[in-house]
């Protein structure tokens, strides 16, 4: 599943294009909309532990904030790069308009592996971010979140920097905080339980019991954890997981016909989620490749790991069997793959919308952080249903009445709603 050569940016710009000429976009909107705003690149230069100096690559991209403040998580990777996270802003701004809640989009990153560093050069790293772009985000410009490879504990040490720096106290700086420092009740479930909250409504729709289905994920970071939680607490029968392994530096998949134990996986792996793959075996896992998760004889896949897997060679490999993909990952699936799904009749929750209980439940936990009061953890995932639920049903019923493939119709949404809001803004 090798990303050689492809380029994140110029898909969501692809996808961006289709929509808008079927929306007869003006030219303005369309060159405002298919470019990000503002973007900082910077350099993060700290001590190491060993007493040297490294330097760090930082991002910040803000694609649009027409509808409020800019939104979007903050990515500890090796191989980032511009482009993905300009594509990921890009996204976000859909993301939150889909959904419709009162923000933009945007998206930051590090160049760097946090398996490697400590966690006091991975604390440097986080304070070193906030110092480079502390005068262009903050509770009323750009809140930033956790994403691949980012946690709680990271979010904490750029508030703390954040605060030094404003000498205010602005828990509204940033979400996916812990709890007690202003972080919200059913945060960390967020993510994982929106993509089974609009998997339920899908199956309604397609008149299918979830108690008969077979489900198969790829990743088993946060979002497929609880994913496959809920998913399985709901009658689902979830048969593989794809997961890395590290010694083996390339992905591998576990598989368990019987039906996968939430509990029992979650026992055997670490906070990278990368599961130990002596102690499956010996809980009766099959270990097969990294592809083999997409190749399952199940209703249901869920690819919520990284973007472009699935393109126009592993699409071919998806059985007949299959009735959803609900994209837990942002930008997995790639336009020539869609033509083949859309032939296929595959019924898409476009990632967008699928995994939006995130930056929803980010949403919750910002109001409640600015008005310093919190929630219960069932007030919090009753409002998180409510909004999924309500975004997958205006998403589905124009699909429906328009005859449009469910991915254009949640773009059809979004980019309506980004274009009203900058053009009653007088920017075109």
């Amino acid at each position: 599943m090798s990303t050689e050569g492809f380029n994140p940016f110029k898909m969501a710009q692809q996808q961006f294009d289709a929509v808008a000429k079927k929306l007869n976009l003006d030219q303005a909107t369309c060159d405002l909309l298919r470019f990000p705003e503002r973007e900082y690149q910077f350099n993060i230069p700290i001590r190491m532990d060993n007493g040297t100096y490294r330097v760090f690559r930082g991002f910040r991209v803000q694609h649009n904030d027409a509808r409020g403040p800019a939104k979007g998580g903050i990515r500890f990777h090796p191989n980032e790069t511009i482009d993905t996270v300009r594509a990921l802003a890009m996204w976000m701004t859909w993301k939150t308009a889909v959904v419709d809640i009162p923000l933009g989009g945007g998206k930051g990153g590090v160049v760097c592996d946090p398996h490697e560093l400590t966690l006091h050069e991975q604390e440097q790293i986080c304070r070193g971010w906030v110092r480079q772009i502390v005068r262009n985000v903050g509770p009323l410009q750009d809140v930033p979140a956790p994403d691949v490879m980012t946690n709680s504990q990271h979010m904490i040490w750029m508030l703390d920097e954040y605060e030094k720096i404003t000498g205010i106290k602005a828990p509204g700086f940033i979400t996916g905080k812990p709890l007690g420092l202003g972080g919200s009740l059913g945060r960390t479930e967020a993510t994982g339980y929106g993509v089974m909250y609009t998997v339920r409504e899908a199956l309604k729709h397609l008149g299918i019991d979830i108690k008969n289905t077979t489900a198969s994920f790829q990743g088993f970071g946060n979002v497929s954890q609880y994913a496959l939680d809920l998913y399985t607490q709901m009658g689902g029968t979830a048969i593989a997981v794809s997961t890395w392994d590290p010694k083996e530096k390339r992905a591998i998949t576990f598989r368990k016909k019987t039906g996968i134990s939430f509990q029992e996986l979650i026992g055997i792996t670490n906070k990278f989620g990368e599961i130990d793959k002596e102690k499956a075996k010996d809980l009766g896992y099959e270990i097969l490749d990294g592809t083999a998760w997409i190749e399952q004889e199940v209703d249901i896949l869920v690819p919520a790991a990284l973007e472009n897997q699935i393109n126009k060679d592993t699409v071919q490999l998806i059985k007949p069997s299959v009735k959803i993909i609900a994209e837990g990952a942002n930008g997995p699936t790639t336009p020539e793959a869609d033509e083949v799904l859309k032939a296929k009749k595959i019924h898409v929750i476009p990632d967008f919308l699928c995994n939006a209980g995130g930056v929803t439940c980010s949403y919750f936990e910002q109001v409640q952080s600015n008005m310093n009061y919190y929630w219960t953890k069932e007030e919090v995932l009753q409002k998180l249903d409510q909004k999924m639920t309500s975004a997958y049903h205006s998403v589905l019923d124009l699909a429906i009445k328009k005859n449009e493939y469910m991915r254009d119709a949640a773009y059809m949404i979004a980019i309506t709603r980004v274009a009203d809001a900058v053009r009653l803004r007088g920017w075109v």
